[in-house]
């Protein structure tokens, strides 16, 4: 008897149904010896191993172990299949081929959960962007999953899919005998507005830093702040999150699916509700920020999707390193190729790096700096003039006065703050509605000059500063994008000159 149902596999942060087929056959029939398991279709190691793991769970749980020869064949069998996400379906369609269950109504469902020796279901990596393809494909009427991913599982079929959950081999045996249950339902999870625990009301002065990351939040551009070590560059990007607006339901979704995919999501957490911040060591490889490894995973980039990707001490990550950031911070994505084949990550992110003046950190002589001009210039030469091309916003964060130090902080809160910064990514949305995008970061060269329209006076000053900076095509472009936030955050249609003359200044910055 052959038995089918089906399963699925994720490659890079993909999806893919994979069909298990199950077929016993008499071991003197077949030329082999009694009760061997062959799994066929491409498995790796973790999927041949199941054979074990579902022997051990049939004894625990009571059930006969298979008899004869069985074939359990993983369509197509040109996909490579990892992980032990396909033990539970393997199991079931062992026991449909074998008689025990409605072969029938097994070859309507779809599968996934890890076999435990005493017959427990595990969770399992990758449910999220699983569901989600299942309930869109409509090749299944139910899926299974274990207990602890029900939750991100209904969340992303989004009632287009019943989900039960279970948490045994026996449990899910009379599901299938039943043909009925209850279907898992999850509440709808809500964005989370900021982090609780980091406020820039905490933050002592810094008013041009301030200003400059809420123009970053507002139009989603990439910043650098340059300052001595302690004068709160980090302590500012960790509060960058929370004046963002709150992530939609579909960012949240493509959120979700790279963090499940990881294996990061628990049954508490299904969804990723707060914007990521990631902020890796500056010892990280390249494989480590873009994602790679045998198997192509995500990485540090792609976990920031959505979010803010914070490199602090800039200069000190490999070239090779920053190099690699390039496209991604241009496209919004990375493209990860192996010889198993290629993957395609979302990176839309905003970076958010920080630095110090020189090699001692100190900049000035006044600080103690006793840098030479070579060893500054050779400092600042590890930053190769196309990344910093794609840096909107160049800030200095300077040394605090001694009054400053001394007083209480004084400033806004990120709630005042970041109201602002959902103001003028209101009017960006209504703006760009149908155009595929949503934010100023993201204005393509055909819609720069639809949208960034320019007061004469602004349109003098523009010439002015490409004739004086030599700005290339890329920092022009980026400074009317600049400036069309420091509009959108004014209320104003027209891009004036004084909205001009702040974002050249910011894109000067310190390290022209």
């Amino acid at each position: 008897m052959v038995a089918k149902l089906y399963s699925a596999t994720v490659i890079g942060v993909e999806a893919y149904i994979i069909e298990i087929e199950v077929s016993q056959t008499s071991p003197f029939i077949a030329g082999m010896k009694d009760n061997t398991i062959s799994i066929v279709g491409l498995p790796d190691a973790a999927v041949k191993e199941s054979r074990d793991r579902i022997s051990s769970a049939f004894i625990s749980s009571e059930f006969d172990p298979a008899q004869g020869f069985t074939v359990v064949n993983l369509a197509p069998a040109d996909l490579r299949k990892e992980g032990a996400a396909f033990d539970l379906g393997i199991a079931l369609g062992m026991l449909g081929a074998a008689g025990r269950l409605d072969c029938e109504r097994l070859g309507r469902i779809a599968v996934l959960g890890e076999l435990g020796l005493d017959g427990s279901v595990r969770p399992v990596k990758g449910v999220l962007p699983i569901a989600a393809k299942l309930a869109a494909d409509r090749s299944v009427s139910a899926l299974l999953v274990p207990h602890a991913n029900a939750r991100e599982a209904a969340l992303a079929a989004a009632n287009r899919l019943p989900i039960f959950q279970v948490s045994t081999l026996t449990e899910a045996v009379e599901l299938v005998n039943r043909g009925h249950g209850i279907p898992f339902k999850a509440i709808n999870e809500e964005a989370a507005d900021a982090f609780n625990c980091c406020d820039f009301d905490e933050v002592k002065g810094q008013l041009l830093a301030r200003r400059a990351l809420e123009i970053a939040a507002a139009g989603s551009h990439n910043s650098l702040l340059i300052g001595p070590p302690g004068t709160g560059k980090s302590m500012l990007a960790m509060r960058l999150p929370g004046i963002l607006p709150p992530m939609t339901l579909e960012e949240t979704l493509e959120t979700s699916r790279i963090y499940s995919v990881l294996g990061l999501l628990s049954a508490e957490q299904p969804l990723m509700n707060l914007r990521p911040f990631r902020a890796p060591h500056h010892t990280i490889s390249d494989a480590g920020l873009i994602g790679g490894g045998r198997d192509p995973r995500p990485g540090e980039i792609s976990m920031a999707h959505n979010g803010v990707l914070f490199l602090d001490e800039l200069p000190e990550f490999k070239r090779n390193v920053l190099e690699v950031l390039r496209q991604p911070l241009e496209d919004g994505i990375v493209n990860v190729s192996r010889a198993s084949g290629s993957c395609r990550f979302p990176a839309r992110f905003m970076l958010c790096a920080a630095m110090n003046p020189c090699p001692c950190g100190r900049g000035e002589v006044e600080l103690g700096c006793q840098c030479k001009a070579e060893e500054k210039r050779r400092y600042l030469k590890k930053l190769s003039g196309p990344l910093l091309d794609r840096i909107d916003l160049r800030v200095p964060v300077r040394q605090l006065s001694e009054d400053e130090l001394l007083k209480a902080p004084d400033g806004e809160s990120s709630a005042v703050i970041r109201e602002r910064v959902k103001a003028a990514r209101k009017i960006q949305q209504e703006r760009y509605a149908g155009f595929g995008f949503f934010c100023n970061n993201q204005l393509t060269p055909k819609t720069l000059q639809q949208f960034c329209n320019l007061s004469k006076s602004g349109e003098k000053l523009l010439k002015d500063a490409v004739n004086r900076f030599k700005l290339s095509p890329r920092a022009y472009s980026r400074i009317l994008k600049v400036s069309r936030t420091i509009a959108d955050l004014a209320g104003q249609e027209l891009i004036s000159e004084s909205h001009l003359f702040e974002a050249i200044n910011y894109r000067k910055g310190e390290l022209e």
